[in-house]
This record gives structure tokens, sequence and C-alpha cells, in this order.
């Protein structure tokens, strides 16, 4: 049994009680902290409202056992007050119906040793139907083969069909994927993926917001597929039926304001209905090999003239979060963190996850004394 930081129980601990994406948990943890948090679910010293949410599991902690075993499986906790929290990435949950469950994950169980911000700073998302086609599968292996030696990161979910020929592809030319699963990462669903999952964590990520232990469900499939979505730069879907998980994350894609692709198929193919339907209808890019990929969700969508780039760069296109930080900062001088979280009524982590965002499009800029106004 290895000893742990108490604030990496805390958050295992709640992990493991929520069960998944929590905002009623992470709004607490924001006034109390994660250590008082856990305290309080764990006497029930909670508003009902919470009590009620938490009840049923307040009781189990596995906390030790599961940092233990993520130990031993050269995997860790990702929290959102780790280093490699990818912060930016979950920004867009923001503008997001939170009562609706659109919220970011709680924590992050990651098998596998690179750094996850950094694995999904250029990162494209390729799905499809579990019931490929010998077509569907060399088209996604074409594109995300390309990809990957071009050195984006090929996100994925790790399902038969396009999922896994998706991640076979980057592998073999030697890339980086990361497969997002839908259980416990401790657990190789589908099973017969199992050594393919070894491969993914040895070049990559395997990532899941469960703890581990925790079984396939329908449920969380969809749940699943919002994070696909969230840590890529746009996702592309190959071969999808009329209805299909695809398709769910091609909306969770737009509704984080992230592009969306489709290729397109033979007409008389079934497999390619959902794709034709998506072009047919505007919700997504055609594409047919990874330059269109990358044309389209090109990172940060980089602009050529100067009358785009001054039009990106204007100040009344901030809105939300960063308009809030961006107005906190003073006309001359800087602020740190703190003294931004309390100019615009944000908490610290919001703020900490819309700096870099307004830092990387020329906004705002930083020294040794804090953040400052670029424009």
């Amino acid at each position: 049994m290895t000893a742990h930081d108490p604030q990496q129980l805390a958050w295992a601990y709640l992990s493991a009680v929520a069960q998944g994406p929590s905002i009623h948990l992470a709004t607490l943890v924001e006034h109390l902290g994660v250590e008082e948090t856990a305290h309080a679910v764990k006497t029930r010293d909670l508003p009902s409202s919470l009590e009620e949410k938490t009840r049923a599991r307040a009781h189990i902690d596995t906390a030790q056992r599961d940092l233990d075993l993520m130990a031993a499986m050269g995997g860790r906790l990702v929290t959102p007050d780790s280093p490699e929290w990818p912060a930016w990435r979950l920004l867009a949950f923001d503008g997001l119906d939170a009562a609706a469950g659109e919220v970011p994950p709680f924590v992050l169980w990651v098998l596998g040793s690179r750094d996850l911000s950094e694995l999904t700073e250029r990162s494209v998302a390729i799905v499809g139907t579990r019931a490929s086609t010998s077509y569907g599968e060399h088209v996604t292996a074409e594109i995300a083969g390309d990809l990957a030696v071009d050195g984006w990161t090929v996100t994925s979910g790790a399902a038969f069909g396009i999922d896994g020929a998706a991640h076979r592809a980057a592998l073999g030319v030697g890339g980086t994927t990361v497969a997002v699963l839908a259980c416990g990462v401790d657990r190789a669903y589908p099973s017969g993926h199992a050594r393919l999952l070894r491969q993914v964590v040895n070049s990559g990520a395997v990532v899941s917001e469960y703890p581990p232990g925790t079984t396939p469900a329908k449920f969380r499939f969809l749940a699943r597929n919002r994070l696909v979505a969230a840590l890529s730069d746009g996702v592309v879907v190959v071969e999808a039926g009329w209805r299909s998980g695809a398709r769910n994350t091609a909306n969770w894609a737009r509704k984080l304001g992230h592009p969306v692709m489709a290729v397109p198929g033979p007409v008389t193919s079934a497999s390619s209905a959902g794709c034709h339907r998506m072009i047919r209808e505007g919700e997504a890019h055609l594409v047919a090999n990874a330059v269109d990929v990358v044309e389209v969700s090109g990172p940060f969508n980089l602009v050529d003239s100067e009358s785009d780039a001054a039009a990106v760069r204007d100040i009344d296109s901030l809105k939300g979060n960063s308009r809030l930080v961006y107005e906190a900062l003073p006309g001359a001088g800087s602020r740190s963190t703190n003294e931004l979280s309390e100019e615009s009524g944000l908490l610290i982590s919001q703020v900490r996850a819309t700096l870099p965002l307004l830092e990387l499009e020329g906004f705002v800029g930083s020294d040794g004394s804090g953040w400052f106004r670029a424009k």
C-alpha cells in the first residue's frame, strides 16, 4: 500500500462517489477545497439537494485501492488542479447548459506516461461505425496515418470498426493516439482490443472520467463521446448510419464549437448514409484525405490576410469568460490570477483556463509580475 497525497485521495474518493461528471461537486470543490468537500460528503454535511445526489455512494471509499491500482498499472489520476489538466480544451463547456449535463469531466484517469495536455494540444478525432466496410477502414487508415506522420494526435473511442482502424493506423506509422473509454481504464473494452489498448498506452494515453472498476453502460458511451470531441481540434466521421454514436460525437463537436468533417462513401452504402446526410444538410465539411482535414481543423483557424487577423483580434469579438477576464486587466500594468478572479467574479480555475486561450489569440501576455493586455 502506497501513501498517497491527501488531495489525491480526496479527488479519487469524490470521483468514485460521482461516477462521472458532476457540476455540483466541482462547484463545491471550488468553494471549499477538495479535502473539505470529501469530508462534507462522507459526513453528509451538505445542502439537501447535493446530499441526495451523493447519498447512495457516500459510504464507498475506494480511493486508496484505486490509486494503488493505477500506480501499479503505470497510470495516474489527473485533476483540475494538475499542470497537465487540458484546461483550455475543456473551456468550451463554459457556454453550454450545465443543467442538461453538458459539463466537463470531474477528473480524468489516465494510463500512459505522456503529458495529457501536450497530447491533446494538436489532435483530431476520427470516429465511425463498428460495422465498418473495407472501404471505410482503408480511408480511415489513410487519413489517420497521414495525420499521425504530420504530428497530429489521433483520438478515438477504441471501439471495433472505424475507431480501431484509426488507432491502429496511428500506431502503424509510429504516431500518437489517445483512446477515451466509457469504463474504467483497468478494463479492456471491448475485450478484443486488449492488445491494441496496451499499444495505445505505450504511444499516447488511455483516458476515462470513470474510476477503476467501472463497467461500460450506454449512458457512459454517450458521455464519453463529448470527451472525444472536446479533446480534439475537429471530428472526422468515417461511415456512420442514420442514428449512431459517431453522429452523437459530431453533435458534441458542434456544441463545443469544433469543426465536423465527414467522408463520403458509395451512394449505395448504408454505412455511409449518416455521413451523406451530414454533408447534405450542412452539418459537416466533406473531406477525402488528411490535407482536407488539416485545412478545416488546422490549429486555431489561422488566418492569412492582415484584415482577417485584425478581425480575429478585435476586442468586440470576445464573449463570455474571455471578455470578463480581458476587461479585468488594467489598461497599463499587470494583474495576478487571483486578482483577475476577484475583479472578474470568475473562479480561479475559470480564469486559469481562459488566459491561455486569450494569449494564443494575441489578446494578453504574461511576465514575472502577472498578466497584461497585449492589445
